[in-house]
């Protein structure tokens, strides 16, 4: 069994998992004091599952994802903008081992949200896929030939909501310009949602009003699409999957979302290109532990 914390853009969630399997889940909000939080969280977790686990069986392992670019082998978050500032550059290898007495291993909350789905989920087997997650921001991934992309640096495969979608768009946090995440991430949907001023606050609610037929919520509606369907396709070009899994908290609409996006890849790609198959989790807020499950379980291979 692995012990596994997803450090979220809006929320920690945290599982006690038997290799890919949850066992027991949590989440808490984050904010003020998240490794304390994340920390008193994960030792309710095992207290709870103690008496149901076999001998043997307490987690040996911990596997840690952070929402932004990772060094694996220092166990520290490299960046993420405006998410987490105090896990940039801590030694969460380090933190683990002093809060629960175990190994872990870091990684990229994209990438194990396709380690988590290709290996026991949605795409099981699959060897070329992408993952685009959408949830407070944009995650992306992909998977060549069996082989997790990452690239010299780590950074490989995982900056796919950076992608520019609009050139005359606003500076995204990271920098670049007309990003994708700055557009249709879902913290610049609250953004643009906070000028209404009524009870329109989030990406279920702008979903709703749009098919009710609200035209500014329809509008953002279109943007977001949009966008989402541009990232896709700029990676089916970058990387030619067989699968495209669309994962994340925004997929908790499922074919709303799922749907237009596929439209617009299909309309967009390259004509040569191959048309992947489409797949949504069954439990997208599971995807990333799913997948540090699997790697640390690996860890004690």
């Amino acid at each position: 069994m692995e012990l596994c914390i997803d450090f979220g853009g809006s929320e920690i969630k945290l599982g006690i998992l038997d290799r890919g399997t949850p066992v027991r889940t949590a989440t808490v909000p984050t904010g003020e004091g998240d490794l304390e939080r994340a920390r008193d969280a994960a030792a309710a977790l095992l207290a709870e599952t103690q008496p149901i686990r076999a001998p043997g069986q307490s987690p040996l392992t911990v596997g840690i994802a952070v929402p932004g670019v990772v060094d694996r082998a220092a166990g520290r978050l490299v960046k993420a903008h405006d998410k987490h500032p105090r896990l940039d550059g801590l030694d969460l290898i380090a933190w683990a081992r002093e809060a629960f007495d175990l190994d872990a291993v870091i990684e990229n909350d994209a990438r194990a949200a396709l380690v988590g789905e290709t290996a026991a989920g949605s795409a099981t087997g699959a060897r070329d896929a992408v993952l685009m997650a959408l949830g407070t921001g944009i995650g992306t991934a992909a998977i060549i030939d069996g082989t997790l992309l990452r690239g010299a640096h780590d950074h490989a495969g995982v900056l796919g909501g950076h992608l520019t979608v609009e050139l005359d768009a606003a500076q995204c946090n990271c920098g670049n310009i007309g990003c994708a995440e700055s557009i249709a991430g879902a913290w610049a949907l609250r953004r643009d949602l906070a000028t209404r001023g009524d009870a329109v606050t989030d990406v279920k609610d702008m979903f709703a009003a749009a098919e009710a037929g609200d035209a500014a919520a329809a509008a953002l509606r279109f943007r977001a699409t949009r966008a989402w369907g541009a990232t896709v396709v700029s990676l089916c070009h970058a990387y030619d999957p067989e699968v495209v899994i669309l994962s994340g908290g925004i997929m908790r609409a499922g074919s709303a979302v799922a749907a237009p996006v596929e439209a617009y890849v299909r309309e967009h790609l390259w004509t040569s290109s191959h048309r992947p198959a489409f797949v949504i989790p069954d439990r997208p807020d599971l995807s990333v532990l799913r997948g540090l499950s699997v790697l640390a379980a690996d860890l004690q291979s």
